[in-house]
């Protein structure tokens, strides 16, 4: 049987930009007022006049198969494991800010208070104690999935095989862990 290979699944026309993701990840994560591992985006209107709404894109760190973050490094403190998440050992770095500017999907900041690089970590310490990252959690519109797309009876990988994805900028070459499903046809 194949590894593990943890991905994400995003449904876009579930999210109602609430920003609970946003929340969730910050105080779990300890992360320092102003920066942030995870975010919305408004991509669009939908509907036609009077019945209208707004369209939205959560996103973190893609997790990449080929992360730039990665090769850029010039102590190994960014890494990719096995499982497919992709991490900053903060003992290791050295702070040279070379991953943030690497990364194609601006989904890494430099904590000033720790001097070290910091990025969304599927909040692995809860997901190897059988929990949701906490964006998934929290996520009040059930938009976020995150599972084993290895698996064929996991969530993330039923999504994949019954729904139309795409992956943003897939034109890098970074093979991004992160899938969207969106029904109204945006493509990346």
């Amino acid at each position: 049987m194949a590894t593990k290979r943890f991905a994400f699944v995003i449904e876009t026309e579930r999210c109602i930009d609430c920003k609970a993701c946003m929340v969730s990840c910050s105080v779990e994560n300890n992360v320092p007022v102003g920066h942030h591992r995870n975010w919305v985006h408004q991509i669009g209107i939908k509907g036609t006049f009077p019945d209208v709404g707004m369209s939205f894109e959560p996103g973190q760190c893609m997790h990449c198969e080929n992360p730039p973050c990665e090769r850029v490094c010039p102590v190994g403190a960014t890494y990719r494991r096995d499982d497919g998440l992709v991490m900053v050992d903060q003992d290791v770095c050295i702070g040279c800010k070379y991953c943030i500017e690497a990364c194609p999907y601006d989904a890494r900041y430099f904590n000033e208070e720790t001097g070290v690089t910091d990025k969304c970590t599927a909040c692995v310490h809860r997901v190897y104690q059988g929990e949701e990252p906490a964006c998934v959690a929290t996520c009040i519109g059930g938009a976020r999935h995150f599972g084993d797309i290895n698996d064929p009876n996991s969530e993330v990988a039923k999504l994949l095989a019954t729904n139309d994805y795409y992956r943003v900028y897939e034109a890098a070459g970074t093979e991004p862990g992160v899938y969207y499903i969106y029904k109204g046809g945006r493509k990346a």
